[in-house]
């Protein structure tokens, strides 16, 4: 009867995947954690990272779905195989944040005391006065007046890399 590893497709004893340390070294304290994204998660760029010293991989689930992080968490298994280097997984569970669908990558700017409005309508053109936002139940989980605070990362060119909306 075979067992069942979730991670590994094959079993692999810890002397086979581990590098022989050489006499007399004295191993890092430290940790370094690497994002794993859209511009990080092909195998050669997380074996990259492996190589350069991350030791732990962390997976961001404020976006992206199941199967986006199933893909990039079997590129990193075949990462490590590959480099024979060990790597603990981070997952970030925020959970879902208020992001804005510009499909376009059109600049939009947001002028102070103007009106935008927000839709869930992903396919609408994103635009300074209209913003399609990725969360459908908006108008059920707001009240009119209510502060919105729209992701961060969103904004350059501003005293924050945020936007309050009121």
């Amino acid at each position: 009867m075979h067992s069942t590893n979730l991670l590994l497709e094959e079993p692999i004893r810890m002397v086979s995947i581990l590098e022989p340390s050489k006499p007399n070294f004295f191993p890092a304290m430290t940790k370094i954690v690497g994002t794993l994204g859209p511009k990080s998660r092909s195998v050669e760029a997380i074996s990259a990272c492996l190589k350069a010293g991350m030791s732990v991989a962390r997976f961001d689930f404020s976006w992206g779905d199941a199967a986006y992080h199933q893909e990039t968490l079997e590129n990193l298994k075949l990462a490590i195989k590959a480099t024979k280097k060990l790597c603990a997984v981070m997952l970030d569970t925020v959970g879902p944040e208020l992001q804005v669908v510009n499909k376009s990558e059109v600049t939009i700017s947001l002028e102070e005391n103007e009106s935008v409005v927000l839709t869930p309508h992903q396919g609408q053109e994103a635009s300074s006065k209209l913003l399609p936002i990725n969360f459908a139940g908006l108008a059920k989980a707001v009240k009119p007046g209510a502060t919105i605070f729209v992701g961060q990362y969103l904004f350059t060119g501003s005293e924050t890399t945020s936007v309050w909306l009121e």
